[in-house]
């Protein structure tokens, strides 16, 4: 039960396919009981697990595995689908960040279908990636809808190539936000003072990074910030985003921000230059 990008909920989506939506459990606690119970009373056709990969729920909460809800829906004879969201195929507990599930994990547990994103954690172009059961994605690609909402040559291809970098072991080189994610925090400090030499102004302050893009909530990375102390910051920040490539800074302490780790070093040069037209 929840609303994703764009203002779009779930149970609205599943409303327009003509489908009985049947909720299970409570916001806060959801027991395997409760699956088991409305498997036996009611005709079921699939259950459906949202993972929450861009929101919380803490406190006094509870809810069973997903291989424990796959074995009590299978054993009633009923298909399950894990909508992942962020996609992620490596193990984000690596680099300090809280464990995110994986699609490995999904399909490790017998789900049927798993449903993901293809950019997000993926780090691939805008998109909807469905795996699982060869005759329930075949049912899947013959269904009307599929031709009005089928991914173009382009994002094929740009998939196809973020999915190379997978299978040859690039990911933290050549996919972004994973090279954004996994760069060291002492390479990030470097990075910012040599900012600092460029532009002539401006300290080096500690900061925390956040994910974002519907991923990891809550979850941030210690990074190492570029402050400027600017007269008018919003006009700056206006015209940093007017800029030649637009840059996207923040305010803190009254301070203008900029955040090296959401910088690739390709793109430093560009940056500071951007910068240096938009300072007074």
């Amino acid at each position: 039960m929840i609303e994703i990008g764009g203002g779009f909920r779930v149970p609205d989506v599943m409303n327009q396919s003509g489908a009985r939506l049947v909720e299970i459990g409570t916001t806060n606690r959801v027991h395997l009981s409760d699956y088991e119970s409305v498997l036996q009373e009611q005709p079921i056709s699939l259950v459906l697990r949202a993972h929450r990969s861009n929101f919380q729920i803490i406190g006094f909460t509870s809810e069973p595995s997903l291989a424990e809800i796959v074995q009590v829906s299978h054993q009633a004879g009923v298909p399950v689908v894990d909508d992942l969201g962020s996609g992620s195929l490596i193990d984000t507990t690596r680099f300090g960040l809280g464990h995110e599930p994986t699609v490995q994990e999904s399909l490790a547990a017998a789900v049927d279908l798993v449903c993901f994103s293809g950019d997000k954690l993926l780090g691939g172009p805008q998109a909807g990636i469905i795996l699982g059961r060869a005759d329930l994605v075949a049912r899947i690609k013959k269904h009307p809808l599929a031709r009005a909402i089928r991914a173009d040559k382009l994002c094929l291809a740009a998939l196809s190539a973020t999915l190379l970098h997978y299978l040859k072991d690039e990911v933290l080189t050549q996919i972004p936000i994973w090279r954004m994610i996994a760069e060291p925090a002492e390479q990030i400090r470097q990075r910012a003072f040599r900012w600092i030499d460029v532009l002539g102004q401006g300290e080096v302050i500690t900061g925390q990074a956040t994910v974002g893009g519907g991923s990891l909530p809550e979850e941030t990375l210690p990074t190492f910030l570029v402050a400027l102390n600017v007269r008018s910051p919003n006009r700056v920040l206006a015209k940093l985003r007017a800029a030649q490539p637009a840059v996207i800074a923040r305010l803190q302490d009254d301070r203008l921000v900029l955040d090296p780790r959401t910088v690739l070093i390709e793109q430093e040069s560009a940056l500071i230059g951007s910068v240096l037209q938009a300072l007074p």
